[in-house]
C-alpha cells in the first residue's frame, strides 16, 4: 500500500462569538490523524479511521468513518454494545457541547475526501494562547460487585468539550489502579489470552501519573463522601431475651 508522508495543515481560529466563548476553552488545542482505506470490503460501510490527540498528551482512537446508503460520509465515535443487547450501543467516548462536535467531525470528514485511497493525513487545530497543561475534569462513582475486582467507575471531561466513559478503578494485589476503556483485538499472547488494545489513553508519563492520580483521588473522594451519607448512626430498637430493652447501634454500609 503506497502511502504517502503525511502532511500537515494548521488551522488557527480566529474570533468566536459569545455564545461559543461561553462553552469553549480557548486555549484547546488538538491533533487529528485521518486514514482512508485503499480498498472497500462491500460487506462494510467503514470507509477511514480517524484519531485525535489532544494538546500532545491524551489520544482517542479507533474513531471510524462510515458511509451510509445514500453514499455521505458520516463520523462513529467509539461504542460498545450494552447489555439490552439488540444491537443497543453506547459511545466509549464522544464531544460533549454542539460546537465542537461540528469542529471535529468537519475537520475529520473535509480531511478525509481530499485524501487518495491508502493515504493519511494530520491536521492541526488550535485556539488562541496554549496552557501548558490540558485542562481535565473526573467524576468517580464506587461501585463494588461479588466476584469482581473493580471498585469504581468514571469519566473524564477535556477541557469542558469531550468526554471519556468507561474509565475503571480496580483493585489488585498493590493497590488500586486505573484502566481505561478497551476493546479486544484479534491477537493473543504467548499464554494464549486476548489483548486487549486502549481506546483512548495518556501518552506521555507525566499526563498519566497526573491524569491517573485525579481519577484515584475523584474515587477516595466519592467513597468517603458515600460512607458519610450512609453513615448516621442508625437506632434500631430490640427487645433482648430478658424483655428489656436495649439500644444496639448500627453504622449504615456504603451502596453495594
Amino acid at each position: 500500500m503506497g502511502v504517502e508522508d503525511p502532511h500537515v495543515a494548521l488551522l488557527t481560529m480566529g474570533l468566536w462569538n459569545a455564545n461559543m466563548r461561553a462553552e469553549r476553552e480557548e486555549n484547546m488545542k488538538y491533533e487529528v490523524n485521518v486514514n482512508k482505506l485503499e480498498r472497500v470490503n462491500e460487506n462494510s460501510n467503514l470507509r477511514g479511521f480517524a484519531s485525535v490527540v489532544f494538546n500532545n498528551c491524551f489520544k482517542v482512537g479507533n474513531i471510524a468513518i462510515m458511509e451510509n446508503r445514500e453514499g455521505k460520509m458520516f463520523v462513529s465515535m467509539p461504542r460498545y454494545e450494552t447489555t439490552k443487547g439488540d444491537e443497543d450501543y453506547k459511545d466509549v467516548c464522544n464531544p460533549i457541547t454542539k460546537d465542537f462536535r461540528k469542529e471535529l467531525y468537519d475537520v475529520i470528514l473535509t480531511s478525509f475526501e481530499e485524501l487518495e485511497p491508502g493515504n493519511h493525513t494530520k491536521v492541526n487545530v488550535e485556539h488562541g494562547a496554549q496552557n501548558e497543561q490540558l485542562g481535565i475534569s473526573v467524576n468517580v462513582t464506587p461501585f463494588e460487585r461479588e466476584g469482581s475486582n473493580i471498585r469504581g467507575i468514571g469519566r473524564i471531561y477535556i477541557e469542558n468539550q469531550f468526554v471519556v466513559s468507561n474509565v475503571v478503578v480496580l483493585a489488585g494485589k498493590k493497590g488500586f489502579f486505573v484502566a481505561m476503556p478497551s476493546y479486544k483485538t484479534k491477537q493473543v499472547d504467548g499464554k494464549g489470552k486476548s489483548v486487549y488494545q486502549d481506546i483512548a489513553y495518556p501518552v506521555t508519563k507525566v499526563f498519566r501519573e497526573r491524569l491517573f492520580g485525579e481519577v484515584l483521588n475523584a474515587y477516595e473522594n466519592a467513597l468517603t463522601e458515600q460512607k458519610t451519607k450512609a453513615a448516621p448512626v442508625q437506632r434500631q430498637q430490640k427487645t433482648s431475651k430478658t424483655g428489656k430493652e436495649k439500644l444496639e447501634v448500627t453504622e449504615g454500609l456504603p451502596f453495594r
